[in-house]
This record gives structure tokens, C-alpha cells and sequence, in this order.
């Protein structure tokens, strides 16, 4: 095996994915606490003093005590390197949820024992099913009480017409939820639950089912409960099939309480034994394969102000293939401009430091001086296009202005940097030149005041407008778009790209365009910004 296919052999990089309060981001810390990337967990609605999780680290997530941005955080385990990338479980936030499904290569489900699937967990399932990505599941919250284990199972083959097979079982449930029962290696893990410090005690154990030490560990009603669910489980749920996972057509259960660490350490070790390594990806012109020489990836993902001092932009950058090495000078293929690689990010959330090396699967952050986009492919020269890192034309559209009019030109560079983000939308009507901001959800208005405020130390209102969506206009003949822009001045805007936006006033307004002007695309969904016209 050469280096680079060994390295990939190493690498798992994964998304965490649920419904809010489903308890992903307390998973999250507890899969670096076992990791040994934290020595201890912190908690996503701590107070006062209390620790944080590391991967709700900016202001406004402290403050809220919600996650309202993708977090990456790189980590080793047992001689794999894991990226694990920490999703928004809000739908408000759900397009960057959905893009950074497309640097991933596995998903790990995090369900309420108490509720089932959920609609945001729904919608995200069938986004990993779209894109193929084999999907873990993590039952969490056993230390409460809550719904029968096949029930679960059931709703979770019924709602997502997906097999599923429990790799752990849990041992009771709530007050008398004792550890989990290991179906594969047929041991039962039990252990201490973490004192106020999150601390790990060593699991004490026992070999099979029958192991008359179950019998003096356990309440008898709870050893024979256990023996009889897993004598039905293992005759009821198809046998685990690692292909069957990989393909997307069958989905390992992980049971578990991530709070108290229970079944955290398996799901962890379900990842290494089970989670593919990085794969190739499409391209416009071909496959790239994640072993060949040549350093290729995409970014997926720009965050403002991770270093608020600095007022710092960074792009994330998906390793697709080659070795990757600091100092490496990159294309991206949408501009042609040089990206000259010189101090490269690794992350743990927000703490980061300088990558010599990275390999396929790996994730870096790359400083962005407004170079780079979203959905940018970077190559060391052959130009192709990676697809699957989409925009999405905004549901609601409101008008924003600062409360102080000295602080206008300041928060046109906010804007800018935020909409570069791909969280929000901003655009500056040709007429007027006024800022027009437009969401998926109405709590990213709030989270978007807050983050202007908090970062960039400007007071913003937002006004109601009378718009019914916005559209990327685009056309295999610029002039068109040109000859349509200026029959339309009071409809159109440029976004932070400079694109050429529509904002149609109604459902009406929008279809009679559509109508008139048939060489022209009026994209609801965007993967890369169009070449449009400049006056």
C-alpha cells in the first residue's frame, strides 16, 4: 500500500446530523472527549462560567445556546483520523447543513429515544439519500424515558424506507437505563455515569448474553427483558452488512445516552470499523479519484470572523485528492487567479493551527481575501468543476439599513462578508442602491442582527418590503440578460458575486417573466455563480 492509499485508509469524515434538541452537539463533544481531542466536554446551554461546547463557538451561539453554524473539528482515534463536521439541527440553517453534506462521505442520525423521527431529521435523511451518503444511527437519550426500541426501529424503516440493524442494544430505559448490550461482539458495556466534570470511568464487562455475571450486575427483570428483545432483534433485523451500509441501503443502530457517555465509545468504534474512507468525486469532465497525484478540492464553506480581531474570513476547503502540502499553489478554476497556500488551517471548532500536510478527506480553512466563493474548485492546473455545493434563492426578503447612517459603509462590508457565508442573501437594488436581505427562515434575521451587532459593532433595522422571491438570472446570451436588466431597473439587484438578481412582487410577476423572456433561466438553486454582464 503506497502512502496516500494508506492515509486514506485512515480518514473518516462524517456530518452529525438531526432534528433540534435531539442532542447532536452534546454527541459531538462527547466523540472528541473519547477521542482524546478534549480533556473535558462542555454544554451546549451551559451558563455563567460554565464550559461551552467547543463547536458552538461564536457569540451569538453562546448567547442563544443554539448551533447556527457548521463547525469542523479533526481529531484521532485508534490510528484513524476523523473529520467531524457538527451541522445546525435549526431549518432555518439547514442550507449550510446541506452543503456541508457534500464534503462528507458518511452521516451519523442522532434521534430523541422519546420522539422518533422528526421533520428536520426527514428532510436531512432524504438530502444524505440524494447524495448517497450511508447514514449511522444514534438513538440518544436512553437515560430518559421513552419510546420501545422496535417501535423505533420500525418508524425508522416505515418513515425512511431504509433497513436498519442494531449494532448495540440498550439496557433498559430512563431510571433503570443501565449500558448497552454490544450485538456484534455479543459483550455488554456498562458504565459509571460521568461525575459534574464529564470524567470516563473504565466500563466493567461481560462475555455473552448468558454470562451469569449479568445476573449479579443487573436487576433479574432487566437480564431477562435484555434476553428476551435481543433473542427477537437478532431474529426480526437483517444481519449487518458493511456493503449493504456503504451503498445507503442499510443503516447500523447505535443506542445510547451521550449526556452520560453511554454508547458513545461503540458508536465511536462503529465509525472506524464501519465508515467508509474518502471517496472520488464528479466532476464536469470526469471522476477524480481521491489516490491520484494531484492536488484537487473545493470549498464548501466561508466563515466570517472566526478571529473577530482580525475580521477574518476563512474558506473551507475539502481535500479531494493528491497529498496536499503547505505552500502548495492552487488554481481556482472559476477565476483562473493563483491561490498561494501558505499557512494552511486545521480545526478544532474555532482553535485551529497550521497544516504542513493533508490528504483526501481531510479538511482545511484557507484565508480568503474575497478571492474565493463558495462552490470554488481549486487544482494544481486541469480545469474541472466540482458539482453538489448548491445556493438557494431566499424564502423571505426584508430591507435593512443601520440605525446610525455614519455606519452605512460598514455595514455594506458586513454584508458582504456575511452573504459570502451562503447563510444569508444580500442585495443592492440597482435602483437606490438599498440593501435587501433575504433568509430561508426568520430566526436567521434575528441571528444576522446579532452577528452584525456582536461582530462588527453596528445597530441594524430590518423593514418589510413587498417581495415574493428573488432570482439568479442566467443565459447562454449575456446581451439578453443585459436587454431584460434594463427593461426591469426597479426589479433587479446584484448580489455580493455581482450577479444579476430578479425580485419579483409576486407569484404573478415572476411567471409573466418567465414567460416573456424564455432564453433567460431564472435559477432558484445556484451552484456556481454565472458569468453575467458588466455595464
Amino acid at each position: 500500500m503506497t502512502r496516500i492509499e494508506d492515509e486514506i485508509a485512515r480518514r473518516r469524515t462524517f456530518a452529525i446530523i438531526s432534528h433540534p434538541d435531539a442532542g447532536k452537539t452534546t454527541l459531538t463533544e462527547k466523540l472528541l472527549l473519547f477521542g482524546g481531542a478534549i480533556k473535558l466536554s462542555g454544554a451546549v446551554k451551559a451558563k455563567g462560567k460554565a464550559r461551552r461546547s467547543r463547536s458552538d463557538w461564536m457569540k451569538v451561539e453562546t448567547e442563544r445556546g443554539i448551533s447556527v453554524a457548521s463547525s469542523v473539528m479533526t481529531y484521532e482515534y485508534q490510528n484513524c483520523v476523523f473529520n467531524l463536521l457538527d451541522t445546525p439541527g435549526h431549518e432555518d440553517f439547514s442550507e449550510d447543513t446541506y452543503r456541508t453534506l457534500s464534503a462528507v462521505d458518511s452521516a451519523v442520525m442522532v434521534i430523541d429515544a422519546a420522539k422518533g423521527i422528526e421533520s428536520q431529521t426527514r428532510k436531512l435523511f432524504e438530502v444524505c439519500r440524494l447524495r448517497d451518503v450511508p447514514i449511522i444511527t444514534f438513538i440518544n437519550k436512553l437515560d430518559r424515558e421513552g419510546r420501545d426500541p422496535f417501535d423505533l426501529l420500525d418508524e425508522i424503516e416505515q418513515v425512511l424506507a431504509i433497513e436498519v440493524t442494531p449494532v448495540s442494544w440498550p439496557i433498559g430505559m430512563g431510571r433503570n437505563f443501565y449500558g448497552c448490550y454490544n450485538v456484534i461482539n455479543d459483550h455488554v458495556m456498562m458504565t459509571q455515569r460521568g461525575d459534574a466534570d464529564n470524567t470516563l470511568s473504565e466500563p466493567e464487562q461481560c462475555k455473552g448474553i448468558n454470562d451469569n455475571k449479568l445476573d449479579k450486575l443487573l436487576p433479574q427483570e432487566s437480564v431477562a427483558l435484555l434476553r428476551e428483545q435481543l433473542t427477537m432483534a437478532k431474529g426480526l433485523c437483517p444481519t449487518l452488512n458493511i456493503n449493504a451500509y456503504r451503498e445507503g441501503n442499510l443503516s447500523p443502530v447505535f443506542f445510547g445516552s451521550a449526556i452520560n457517555n453511554f454508547g458513545v465509545k461503540e458508536l465511536l468504534e462503529g465509525l472506524v470499523n464501519l465508515a467508509p474512507s474518502p471517496a472520488g468525486r464528479s466532476s464536469n469532465k470526469r471522476f477524480v479519484l481521491p489516490e491520484e497525484n494531484k492536488v484537487s478540492g473545493f470549498v464548501f464553506k466561508i466563515q466570517a470572523n472566526m478571529d473577530p480581531k482580525h475580521r477574518d474570513r476563512m474558506a473551507f476547503f475539502r481535500v479531494t485528492s493528491g497529498n496536499f502540502k503547505r505552500g502548495i499553489k492552487l488554481i481556482s478554476v472559476r477565476n483562473k487567479k493563483l491561490v498561494n497556500l501558505q499557512n494552511p488551517m486545521m480545526f478544532l471548532a474555532k482553535e485551529r493551527e497550521t497544516a504542513e500536510e493533508a490528504w483526501p478527506g481531510d479538511i482545511i480553512g484557507i484565508a480568503n481575501h474575497g478571492n474565493l466563493r463558495i462552490g470554488d474548485t481549486l487544482t494544481e492546473g486541469e480545469e474541472i468543476q466540482f458539482s453538489g455545493v448548491p445556493s438557494f434563492a431566499p424564502e423571505l426578503l426584508m430591507s435593512i439599513d443601520t440605525v446610525d447612517p455614519m455606519r452605512a459603509k460598514h455595514l455594506s462590508r458586513a454584508l458582504t462578508q456575511l452573504a459570502e457565508e451562503g447563510v444569508a442573501r444580500a442585495f443592492r437594488t440597482r435602483l437606490g442602491s438599498n440593501w435587501v436581505v433575504g433568509v430561508l427562515g426568520a430566526l436567521q434575521f434575528e441571528i444576522m442582527a446579532d452577528r452584525i451587532r456582536t461582530e462588527y459593532d453596528i445597530i441594524v433595522k430590518f423593514t418589510p418590503i413587498q417581495l415574493y422571491t428573488a432570482r439568479w438570472l442566467e443565459s447562454d446570451n449575456l446581451q439578453v440578460i443585459k436587454q431584460f436588466s434594463d427593461k426591469n431597473q426597479s426589479s433587479i439587484a446584484d448580489d455580493h458575486d455581482q450577479t444579476p438578481v430578479f425580485l419579483a412582487r409576486n407569484e404573478w410577476h415572476l411567471d409573466n417573466a418567465i414567460k416573456e423572456w424564455p432564453a433567460i433561466r431564472f435559477l432558484k438553486t445556484l451552484e456556481n455563480a454565472p458569468e453575467h454582464f458588466d455595464d
